[in-house]
């Protein structure tokens, strides 16, 4: 069993996208779900551990930048004012 067939029978249990790729493939997908489905965020669940929260943060969140799908700056200075929005 090769690393994408794994991937696509672990997500048959959840009903949940598991998505894999490249930086700009996952960004396309992500990118293709949010405008969809007008979502308000991602649960993630990295395929690799120790570091796959690191390799979203630093390789994904600019891409998502830089295509206007992720905040740059949160409006309010509290966890609570950014919450409740």
């Amino acid at each position: 069993m090769d690393l994408h067939e794994a991937v696509r029978l672990s997500g048959l249990a959840g009903l949940i996208p598991q998505i894999l790729g490249t930086p700009e493939q996952i960004a396309d997908q992500l990118e293709e779900i949010w405008r969809e489905t007008g979502c308000h965020g991602f649960n993630l669940t990295p395929a690799i551990v120790p570091g796959g929260y690191e390799d979203f943060v630093d390789l994904m969140v600019p891409i998502l930048q830089q295509r206007g799908i992720f905040r740059t700056e949160y409006e309010a200075t509290t966890l609570r004012g950014n919450l409740a929005g």
